[in-house]
């Protein structure tokens, strides 16, 4: 497990939010075992050991599925679903997807969907920032991009839980992953849009590896900002 250098703290160094690679390619991390992270994660944070931990990981194949989705929007050869308790409907997580779950408590508790909007922000402009033509789209979470035929594809998801105001779960961002396991599901709910990757959009091979160095600084400014 690598540990990387956070922003130099406000005050002590135990009031920052650790940042923690746990896992990229080749040694993708089994969906359970990021459940398991976030879990013992969620209890530090909650027995006041720490403000909190952003976990980056890809995941090893599998599909997941928020509170709100449907049967029919499930995998249509009947590949199993996780449940889980985040936001949300059905999705696919893979290697080649950066993956971060943001476990903090906010300073507002009740501004779960604000603090939604400022990591769709942060991710949007991290792949702005690798060359992307990257945007929000009003009522539908996530980041979007122009993909090299004109169109519109979602390139990244989010999918939160909060429990008196601690964040759970968090984003994906499609970067060099397959994109024919979303095929077989209704991604998200969405049936009139496409999905797409970092690499597809841009025309060259983007790997997680590659967007972390953009990303992870952003991600632990804007945490430490919207952070308790």
């Amino acid at each position: 497990m690598t540990l990387l250098a956070a922003p130099p703290p406000p005050s002590a160094a135990g009031d920052r939010i650790r940042s923690t690679v746990v896992g990229l390619v080749p040694h993708a991390v089994p969906y359970a075992r990021g459940l398991a992270l976030q879990a013992e994660s969620t209890a530090r944070l909650e027995a006041g050991d720490d403000r909190g931990e952003l976990l980056l990981l890809e995941h090893e194949p599998v599909y997941t599925a928020g509170r709100r989705s449907l049967p029919e929007e499930h995998p249509t050869d009947g590949t199993p679903v996780v449940p889980v308790s985040r936001g949300g409907k059905v999705t696919w997580h893979g290697p080649g997807q950066l993956v971060g779950y943001p476990i903090v408590r906010l300073r507002r508790p009740q501004a779960v969907v604000d603090f939604v909007r400022v990591l769709e922000r942060t991710l949007i402009d991290a792949a702005r920032e690798l060359g992307a033509d990257a945007v929000a789209v009003p009522e539908r979470s996530g980041v979007w991009a122009v993909a090299q035929g004109g169109d519109l594809v979602k390139v990244g998801q989010i999918g939160l839980s909060a429990r008196r105001g601690v964040i759970g779960h968090g984003f994906a961002l499609n970067c060099s992953n397959a994109l024919e396991p979303f095929a077989a599901i209704v991604p998200c709910g969405i049936t009139d849009a496409g999905v797409g990757s970092l690499s597809t959009v841009l025309g060259r091979r983007v790997d997680p590896v590659d967007v972390l160095p953009v990303l992870l600084p952003r991600l632990q400014r804007m945490l430490e900002e919207q952070a308790a």
